[in-house]
């Protein structure tokens, strides 16, 4: 029975390979594959719960409690990746429309739909659970420590629509000053951290951080436009790697930034909500990196048995950012009944849990890729929902929001 099942699984990754067009960036797609899946195992393994006496689930997070989880957030975090790579293909996507006579509305009307539907999707299917849920005994802390979960990747698809919507504009900017045109969103960013955390800081409103919302997570979608417009080379990629390194240090050593990548509970200062300097100076040596190994990362995608699972994921890839959380709670609260499990229920403050959190990622990633099976479907387009339908999608996708974010 496993020969047949070994023989099938080889032929199905001989056909995707086949399959791919001669012209398919192969890197880009490992690029974008590997920033994927890092978004998954970091809130997988920076994530946990703690479990009260009435049975309710609270978030929690084990950098709390180990400061050396610090550098694992900084591989994790790889949405400057993320971010590059989408710069990338939506500068190809929009010159092949251009091409092809498209308008720039319809282009972008084509590409927000991509993101959008899989965003409606989850918030209307857990707008429509909660009450289910709460009806089997399910606790209503849990419920709203699960929405917040659920909601808290998708800040990102509203950033990375508003982005999207400057495609144009990056790449006149691009056309204009090369790989320059970055430099700005990075001035941007630098002066607004000197204004909340220099000598001033004590007189700035507490606003002021949202400053950087926009320009700090364009400044990588800037770079990947460069690149695909061909204005950000070899020579500029070492420069974004050794400055940006050298940044970094500079930012951790001196100026004494926080440490971790992501928000720590009880921490007055948090990195990337919205992103400070020192997400820039990540994305940069990140970036940097990925396009000097482009030509080793495509070589080796050229591997059949590689390649299948980058494509798998990319096709995938809403589905995975949208419902991965979810997984978790798949486990979590069935798990919160049987009281402190470890790893999964147990507070995130000992070495124990982080061996038993490591256990649990592969449950969680089998969970995900059940749960896949049937919300992929988000992710095209939806040939038979009436107006009627959408406008039902919409509303309870609103209400889910208005609950996760603890507006009623």
């Amino acid at each position: 029975m496993s020969l047949p099942t070994l023989s099938g699984l080889r032929a199905a990754v001989s056909a995707v390979d086949a399959k791919t067009p001669a012209h398919r960036d192969r890197a880009i797609d490992g690029l974008r594959a590997l920033a994927l899946l890092a978004v998954p195992t970091g809130h997988w393994l920076l994530g946990g719960f703690t479990l009260d006496s009435q049975g309710a689930l609270h978030n929690a997070s084990p950098l709390a409690s180990f400061g050396f989880f610090a550098p694992i957030s900084w591989v994790l975090q790889m949405l400057g990746i993320f971010f590059l790579v989408g710069g990338y293909a939506s500068a190809l996507s929009y010159r092949r429309a251009v091409a092809r006579g498209e308008s720039t509305g319809g282009w972008l009307r084509g590409r927000l739909a991509r993101l959008g539907r899989p965003v409606l999707g989850v918030t209307a299917v857990w707008a429509a659970l909660i009450p289910v849920l709460y009806a089997m005994g399910v606790p209503g802390t849990t419920l709203r420590t699960g929405s917040t979960l659920v909601i808290q990747p998708l800040w990102f698809v509203g950033v990375y629509t508003v982005i999207t919507a400057l495609t144009p504009w990056c790449i006149r900017a691009a056309e204009r000053m090369r790989g320059w045109a970055a430099v700005p969103l990075l001035g941007s960013v630098a002066a607004v951290d000197f204004l909340r955390y220099g000598p001033f800081a004590d007189a700035m409103p507490s606003w002021l951080s949202l400053l950087n919302l926009l320009p700090g997570w364009l400044f990588a979608y800037q770079l990947g436009v460069c690149w695909s417009e061909k204005r950000l080379g070899r020579r500029g990629a070492w420069l974004l790697l050794a400055g940006g390194t050298a940044l970094f240090a500079a930012l951790l050593l001196v100026f004494h930034y926080p440490a971790s990548m992501v928000g720590v509970p009880g921490e007055a200062r948090t990195n990337s909500h919205p992103p400070s300097l020192l997400v820039l100076a990540l994305a940069a040596a990140q970036s940097g990196a990925a396009i000097l190994l482009r030509d080793r990362i495509g070589k080796l995608l050229r591997r059949p048995a590689l390649w299948a699972p980058v494509v798998v994921i990319n096709l995938s890839a809403m589905t995975i950012l949208c419902w991965h959380q979810t997984a978790l709670l798949a486990a979590a609260v069935p798990g919160s009944f049987l009281g402190t499990v470890p790893g999964l229920t147990s507070g995130p403050d000992t070495l124990g849990w982080i061996a038993a959190r490591v256990a649990w990622l592969p449950v969680f990633a089998a969970l995900l890729v059940l749960i896949a099976r049937y919300a992929r479907g988000f992710e095209a387009p939806w040939k038979r929902a009436t107006h009627a339908r959408r406008a039902l999608a919409g509303l309870l996708a609103a209400g889910f929001a208005v609950f996760a974010l603890g507006l009623a």
